[in-house]
């Protein structure tokens, strides 16, 4: 039985982020656990995680959610720096 999850993100830097993740989603162990980005509007993006077991859908939405939350806080790191060295 295949299992999955669909998480939807609103945020202003949605292409940024959703292009920061890609190559994650090019490298998925097939069989096991898949993920894939999908942009849906300037602000917001999509993430589609699948797995063949219940562990394996819960390990692959943890590595996602967090790559995610990476994502966000070097967008927010970026930004503070942008406005400092100004």
């Amino acid at each position: 039985m295949r299992h999955e999850a669909v998480f939807t993100f609103e945020t202003p830097d949605a292409g940024l982020i959703a292009a920061s993740l890609y190559p994650e989603s090019e490298s998925g162990e097939e069989g096991r656990s898949h993920g894939q980005v999908k942009v849906i509007s300037e602000s917001s993006f999509e993430i589609h995680v699948q797995a063949d077991d219940l562990t394996a859908l819960r390990a692959a939405l943890n590595t996602w959610l967090r790559l995610v939350q990476v994502s966000e806080e070097m967008m927010q790191t970026t930004k503070k720096a942008g406005r400092t060295n100004k």
